[in-house]
């Protein structure tokens, strides 16, 4: 083909109908993005728990989540997770028995999410990235446990958000250090030596395994400014 020709126009004689559709589908994304806003307002602060669905409930790492999550509860933080099985379960059965409230993001899937019941809000999604902006926009700490690409995609969205400033900085605590060392020797080996990343940018990673030591690590962050959202920061979440 010369390089000036042009491929040939396509007609869809349906582009009436389908303009229509989309444009009915985006004030679709339009209200999950208010009604979870919304519905979502008054919860502060909270943290945001990430792993996998995949997790037995007789797994050290289910039980390691749920431990966390009814620590934080029980000291005054709300806990969101995806409220699916495993590691989300985990999240929202801990919460819900302490003394915070236990809220589900879920989403719905061609095969349907088993929603646990484990939750005093339950939240549901069409769309992927309408439910991460509501764990993005709600969280006061990122808490990390071992899971598949659903975990490494919420991980490293947190991550990129944070390094770009496109978010506020918060605590990203990964737990179970053996699951993560092959990740994060891969991040100094490969992103920090190739200049991918900043040395300075693994600070925003902390690895901790045990729950007290979790729960410490958020308060520790937040001892000097608390957990309200300075000005400039809120600004920043309106823009995200």
């Amino acid at each position: 083909m010369n390089a000036k020709e042009k491929l040939p126009q396509v007609v869809d004689p349906a582009s009436a109908t389908g303009k229509a559709r989309e444009a009915w589908r985006v004030f679709g994304i339009m209200s999950e993005f208010v009604d979870a806003t919304e519905r979502l307002a008054h919860v502060r602060p909270a943290v945001s728990i990430f792993g996998s669905a995949r997790t037995a409930v007789d797994s050290p790492y289910y039980q390691l989540a749920e431990k966390i999550a009814r620590l934080l509860s029980d000291s005054g933080f709300s806990v969101i997770s995806g409220g699916g099985p495993g590691i989300m379960e985990a999240a929202n059965k801990g919460a819900f028995e302490g003394k915070g409230v236990s809220i589900g993001l879920n989403i719905q899937l061609p095969h349907e999410q088993e929603t646990n019941r484990y939750q005093d809000i339950s939240q549901s999604f069409r769309h992927f990235f309408a439910r991460k902006y509501m764990f993005v926009k709600m969280a006061t700490a990122y808490v990390v446990l071992p899971g598949g690409f659903g975990t490494l995609d919420e991980l490293m969205e947190a991550l990129t958000l944070i390094q770009t400033r496109k978010s506020v900085r918060m605590p990203v605590i990964l737990v179970g250090s053996a699951f993560w060392a092959g990740l994060l020797d891969w991040f100094r080996e490969q992103l920090v030596t190739e200049g991918m990343i900043h040395a300075e940018d693994m600070n925003l990673i902390q690895v901790i395994d045990e729950p007290a030591e979790v729960v410490a690590a958020i308060f520790q962050y937040y001892e000097k400014r608390g957990f309200e959202r300075l000005p400039e920061e809120h600004e920043l979440m309106l823009n995200l």
